[in-house]
């Protein structure tokens, strides 16, 4: 797997850690909300923060598509 996908897989658990999701309801929001192609094409910006971080922009990202 590409150091992107690996980060992408990070991402979820960790996210799904911070949110006390299941890993199937993570994979589910991250689908619908096409978060894994975000975090994949954002990696070069993404892998340098923090979990806190990371996870705040996921929310930020996801609020944004709610509309």
């Amino acid at each position: 797997m590409s150091k992107e996908g690996n980060f992408t897989v990070y991402c979820a658990e960790q996210y799904k850690t911070a949110k006390n999701m299941t890993g199937k309801e993570v994979a589910e929001l991250f689908t619908r909300y096409r978060v894994w192609d975000y975090v994949y094409s954002c990696f070069e910006a993404l892998h340098t923060a923090g979990d806190k971080y990371i996870i705040e922009d996921i929310d930020l990202y996801i609020s944004a598509r709610q509309i």
